[in-house]
């Protein structure tokens, strides 16, 4: 397990020179050509001043990623961590798409919510059709805290998946909402996974996310509170793919519940606040998602990334223990 951990320093510390190299390159780029987040009426007042600051920064890790993996994958070749830099970079250029309508053609809603939705869902699709192909659709589950496996019939397996996939690129999309809060939460749980790869010794997840990790603690040099760029629906979908692919190549999906509560919770209060206010006229939160909340009661951007991040960081811990024993 040492001699994986030293390994992974490799792709983590190539990862993080490159988006540490780009950054002061590319956010002067993204200023000139006046691509600048434009802060939506409905959200909150307070938020107005951000506006202007360039979009679209998640460019910054995911070119530091890529590169690593390359690297890597020329090294030797591991056809699991090449399909979950593919799966990711598809959500990240999705991602792409949003963030250019949005700031080039300046439409502030970029892709309607249908669209994103079906470019998402035949991605998925294309991913659990290649893993079916390959070979390496496994349709065994690991169940947290249980200490076994159960195996689902595919033809039930296979919406899970989807679902799983399409609902945490989603959530982590919602989690992107404040200076830092969703690279910080992301890198906490590319820290876990990183854990999972080195013990169980599956070499393509360590390296995978310890890029990941590395690229995203030299991006917070730049998106930490007050912000000198955001990563955009670019960078958010991005994390959010990798995130379920992590997940999904360990057949670990349910353990997203458990270290991605954040993720879930921010996409839950969404749900409820929409269905609260249709079916009663009624807020159940004074801002979703749930984040807004927080600052309406009070609470400052670093207080909000700091607690978000420290329960992650303890689910996380409780998420190791709960599958280590499997």
């Amino acid at each position: 397990m040492q001699n994986l951990w030293i390994q992974a320093l490799v792709p983590a510390g190539v990862s993080f020179l490159v988006a540490m190299v780009l950054g002061p390159v590319l956010i002067p780029w993204l200023h000139k050509l006046k691509f600048g987040q434009q802060i939506l009426e409905d959200g909150p007042t307070w938020h107005m001043k951000k506006s202007g600051t360039p979009t679209m920064g998640g460019i910054i890790f995911i070119a530091g990623i890529l590169l690593s993996a390359l690297i890597g994958i020329s090294v030797r070749f591991d056809w699991h961590y090449l399909m979950m830099v593919l799966v990711a970079l598809g959500f990240g250029g999705i991602g792409l798409i949003d963030d250019y309508i949005k700031v080039v053609k300046k439409r502030n809603l970029g892709l309607t919510a249908l669209q994103k939705l079906l470019l998402q869902i035949a991605l998925s699709v294309i991913y659990v059709f290649v893993l079916n192909r390959t070979g390496h659709l496994d349709t065994d589950i690991v169940i947290p805290f249980a200490a076994k496996t159960v195996s689902m019939p595919w033809w039930l397996y296979i919406p899970f998946i989807l679902f799983v996939v399409v609902g945490t690129v989603n959530s982590v999309n919602l989690t992107d909402g404040l200076d830092g809060l969703a690279a910080t939460i992301t890198l906490v749980v590319a820290l876990f996974f990183a854990g999972l790869g080195a013990w169980f010794k599956n070499a393509a997840t360590l390296f995978f996310s310890a890029s990941l990790a590395g690229g995203l603690i030299a991006f917070l040099f730049y998106n930490h509170y007050p912000a000198k760029v955001f990563m955009g629906d670019t960078g958010s979908l991005f994390l959010g793919g990798a995130v379920s692919v992590l997940a999904v190549g360990l057949g670990m999906p349910l353990i997203l519940i458990i270290v991605g509560f954040v993720y879930l919770f921010e996409a839950l209060s969404v749900i409820l606040q929409v269905a609260s206010f249709k079916l009663t006229g009624k807020r159940i939160f004074k801002m979703s998602p749930i984040h807004h909340h927080f600052e309406m009661c009070g609470w400052s951007e670093v207080k909000i990334v700091t607690v978000f991040s420290l329960v992650t960081l303890l689910l996380c811990v409780a998420g190791f223990f709960a599958v280590v024993g499997v």
